[in-house]
């Protein structure tokens, strides 16, 4: 019944497993770490996706059994039956959401940018509490996290923050977050304790295997270092460290000071231009434009998925599903994948718009 085709095609994966695990044995994989890091990524995949179909496997065979002790005169034993069909009911939804995640990239690591819109220095710190959101729910989810440009706001919050989420399905889960958010609150920095609408903006493209050529010509790349105005003190400031790219064909511009080394940081600002090119290039050829970087839309009024509502009540809710919950707190401190579900099974016609 498992073995083969929709949700559960163990043969397939199985036999994915068997060219991963040879992968992983090749004496020379380590010379190149993010390859590496890629296969042994897919390789826990697969195990899990094997050790998923083992208890459902297990897990029918012992709901059998307890049916057969009902009808031999013992009732009580549906009780256990019951029980183990909510542990399979589980596993199958499991399954359900990763047949959702099968784009072509959604198995990727994710780059999110997030920036503030309208709402002042409100919503510069709006951005950053949403940066904190989504590195807490990926703390949750055991992914990798690295901060590749994080500009101050003026007087509070940031500007931007650009950073990268690794673990498989990372940008699969975090497609479902391109958007506007929306935050109503009492504004700390209002002496008169007013409310405050403030807006920030997410958009989420895949980082790009190294197997897919994005050309960018030396002539069509301006190069800017400075010194880092982030985190670091003293070492950090005491060289032009940081790097700025601007790709002069398409303009754009991408800044990285995370780290000492400008040769890391430039390193890591062309894998985000590389991801940016794609992305750009990926609209022109498929009009894919809202899957890879969402619609450029006013960061302002009308034009948000999702509000979040701390006064004069507690609420966050998402306007594309309608899904919403009243523990905002929960949310803001990175329970998102309620959320993120209800997205998902919405684009895959599974659920209607909110």
């Amino acid at each position: 019944m498992l073995r083969s085709g929709g949700l559960f095609d163990v043969e397939a994966t199985a036999a994915r497993l068997a060219e991963l695990d040879e992968q992983a044995s090749h004496p020379d994989l380590w010379q190149d770490s993010e390859r590496a890091q890629g296969v042994q990524r897919e390789r826990a995949g697969a195990q899990g996706r094997l050790q998923g179909f083992r208890e459902l496997e297990a897990g029918v065979d012992d709901i059998a059994t307890w049916l057969d002790l009902v009808q031999e005169g013992e009732p009580e034993a549906i009780g256990e039956a019951e029980r183990r069909l909510g542990e399979i009911e589980a596993i199958c939804a499991r399954f359900e959401l990763e047949r959702m995640l099968s784009g072509e990239h959604d198995r990727n690591n994710a780059i999110v940018t997030v920036h503030p819109g309208a709402g002042g220095i409100d919503a510069h710190d709006w951005a950053e509490m949403l940066v904190r959101m989504y590195l807490r729910w990926a703390e949750r989810r055991g992914f990798k996290v690295e901060v590749v440009e994080d500009t101050p706001g003026d007087g509070a919050g940031i500007k931007s923050c650009i950073f990268t989420v690794g673990g498989e399905y990372a940008y699969g889960n975090l497609r479902a977050e391109v958007g506007v958010h929306r935050l109503v609150r009492i504004s700390p920095f209002d002496a008169n304790a007013r409310r405050q609408t403030s807006f920030a903006a997410v958009l989420v493209t895949p980082e790009i295997d190294d197997t897919i050529v994005i050309d960018i010509r030396d002539d069509d790349l301006r190069v800017d270092t400075y010194r880092s105005s982030g985190a670091g003190g003293q070492h950090g400031n005491k060289t032009d460290s940081a790097v700025r790219l601007t790709h002069l064909p398409t303009g754009l511009v991408v800044a990285c000071q995370n780290e000492r080394s400008q040769h890391k940081n430039r390193a890591t600002a062309m894998k985000v231009l590389r991801a940016r090119l794609f992305a750009l290039e990926r609209e022109k050829q498929a009009a894919e434009k809202e899957k890879l970087i969402g619609q450029r839309q006013k960061i302002d009024f009308g034009s948000q998925i999702r509000s979040y509502v701390l006064q004069p009540y507690r609420m966050v809710k998402d306007l594309r599903t309608g899904h919403e919950v009243g523990n905002a707190d929960a949310v803001l401190d990175g329970d998102i994948d309620g959320f993120i579900e209800a997205e998902l099974l919405r684009q895959a016609g599974i659920r209607p718009e909110g």
